[in-house]
């Protein structure tokens, strides 16, 4: 009589008998997550809040009463808010413009792939160019004869971070506007609004998920960026990306450094709290799921869409003046004194700088398949997988990626340059770093392709008795593959052109194409940097595309798969 029914046997077993294989693998995440991330960060507060054993705000006191960093702290807040302001706003442009404007679909194209020149950059790329046009001996100064014209300082700093970042701005907005319905504005406009209204009242609002997540990411960008400042920014408008970076490699003040570190850290968690707060409590859905047909996008008048495509064409022609201008100042002897044409800068590149172009390609070829092994485990296990603290693994993955570059980097120097993990100067370190900080894109793809794969294909594996691995590595991988692709495509571009975080890791053991063009514009040869620049967006480009073919034949083959069956 007491015997459990055979029904309710399964509901009280745990999902780590169920599946033997979960086990370790929750052991290996942790393990991983325990080293790469919490311990880093521990240390990091230890470093800023404990003096000679004892909890202290004497650290933070110190910084915070220095009127200079002070300063940088401002700054920092000063140039992230503008930087997420403008950006947003031309990304919204952007976005409108291939979403809602009728074009061709060969302009469009072309206007997404331009725009998307800055992701496949060095982050101060357009630093360099900005540099070449409008610092000294400039060549747009020239041609002007504008004389006595101080480019550095705030706003050189907020246009350069702004028309790199504003891509990321463009890619989310435009995958948001075009998740909603045209027929919610036909509407609007059937009953007499006109299409500056509708704009107001409906497609502006719906947008309001995107526009926060666009803030979000270009504020944490613009608090991370400290190559562009350190180019650009000059004595005169101090930030605390440099100001901790210069703490630590050139006052030798690694508390200090933590300190500011720390600094920086709290606006972006504050940012990210209230975009958390500000879209979590609203609801945007605008796809029912009900069948109905899809009317097209109309003309939102002859001034606005002539507005609208006039910024987007002056931008991008802008773009392609800058990228040329590097293509061009690859090309000459000495920028500003001999612009007679020569290949001695690539000779250069491909002597001098041999080694980072092969370190950074391994450390890339190394990283990139680690961090895509890691980011379908975790997100195969956080969406699939119910059990006591699968949300806080799932945060605690996507952590170091919430973090500016600079925390990251300053909590593994104080991490890892001592016993009992000393990892200072080693391949390893570098790997992680690019590992716990990047892969939270792959974690993100694969969540979102598992809701869209039916778990009963995964149970019908099992009921014909194979088990959990099996099920995992000969259903749910190929399924997912194209998730797991573009996560790895996103781990490659920033393994070979982030510099906030790899710059307190580098050695000389082993050297990397950002830091040699960082090395180049801060001694003044910028031929040399731009040919460095041109040879790593030349290989981004090459490994990218190879990429997103697999990504894309990885796409077909499952949808094939699904139309056969």
């Amino acid at each position: 009589m007491n015997r459990p029914s055979a029904l309710s046997t399964p509901e009280k077993v745990s999902p780590l008998k169920r599946d033997p294989a979960l086990l370790p693998a929750l052991a290996a995440i942790w393990i991983s997550l325990a080293v790469f991330v919490l311990y880093p960060l521990f240390r990091l507060f230890l470093t800023t809040f404990m003096v000679e054993g004892q909890f202290s705000f004497a650290n933070l006191g110190a910084v915070v009463t220095n009127w200079y960093d002070r300063q940088a702290f401002l700054n920092s807040l000063w140039l992230a808010a503008t930087v997420s302001v403008s950006g947003t706003v031309l990304g919204y442009i952007y976005a409108f413009a291939v979403t809602r404007i009728a074009m061709p679909s060969w302009l469009k194209w072309l206007l997404a792939a331009i725009t998307t020149l800055p992701l496949i950059s060095p982050p101060f790329t357009s630093s360099i160019a900005l540099t070449l046009s409008l610092g000294p001996n400039g060549i747009l100064l020239k041609f002007f004869g504008i004389e006595n014209f101080s480019f550095y300082g705030f706003w050189g700093t907020w246009m350069s971070e702004t028309l790199t970042y504003f891509p990321v701005s463009f890619l989310t907005l435009s995958a948001v506007l075009s998740a909603i319905d045209p027929t919610l504005e036909d509407a609007g406009l059937s009953l007499g609004a006109s299409p500056g209204r509708v704009f107001r009242t409906v497609t502006f609002p719906l947008s309001t998920p995107g526009i926060a997540n666009s803030v979000l990411l270009l504020f944490a960008s613009s608090l991370a960026d400290f190559a562009t400042p350190l180019v650009l920014a000059g004595h005169s408008f101090p930030v605390l990306p440099t100001q901790a970076y210069l703490q630590i490699t050139g006052l030798y003040d690694l508390r200090g450094g933590a300190s500011l570190s720390f600094l920086l850290l709290l606006p972006a968690m504050a940012v990210y709290v209230l975009q958390r707060f500000w879209v979590g409590k609203k609801s945007y859905v605008t796809i029912s799921g009900k069948t109905g047909s899809r009317s097209n996008f109309k003309s939102k008048g002859m001034l606005a869409e002539g507005i609208v495509l006039g910024v987007c064409f002056f931008v991008t022609a802008f773009i392609l003046y800058l990228y040329s201008l590097i293509l061009w100042g690859a090309l000459v002897k000495v920028w500003g004194v001999d612009n007679s044409m020569t290949l001695e800068n690539f000779r250069y590149v491909f002597t001098h700088g041999r080694k980072a172009i092969i370190d950074t390609l391994s450390i890339a070829a190394v990283a990139t398949p680690l961090g895509g092994l890691m980011a379908v485990v975790v997100g195969y296990i956080a969406q699939r997988k119910r059990f006591f603290g699968n949300r806080a693994m799932e945060f605690f993955s996507m952590l170091n990626y919430a973090l500016p570059g600079t925390v990251v980097g300053i909590a593994y120097v104080i991490a890892f340059n001592e016993r009992p993990i000393l990892l200072t100067g080693t391949m390893a370190i570098l790997v992680a770093a690019y590992m716990f900080r990047y892969h939270a894109a792959g974690i993100r793809a694969v969540i979102a392709s598992l809701h869209q794969i039916d778990p009963s294909i995964e149970e019908a594996s099992a009921s014909l008795g194979a088990g959990a691995a099996r099920t995992f590595f000969r259903i749910t991988v190929p399924l997912v593959i194209p998730a797991v692709l573009m996560g790895m495509r996103y781990l490659f571009i920033h393994c070979m052109t982030a510099i906030s975080a790899t710059i307190f890791l580098v050695s000389v053991r082993w050297s990397l194409l950002t830091t040699r063009i960082l090395e180049c514009m801060t001694e003044l040869q910028f031929a040399q940097a731009c040919a460095f620049s041109v040879v790593l967006i030349l290989l981004v480009f090459c490994a990218t595309a190879v990429l997103t073919g697999l990504t894309r034949f990885a796409a077909g083959r499952i949808s094939g798969q699904g139309g056969r069956s």
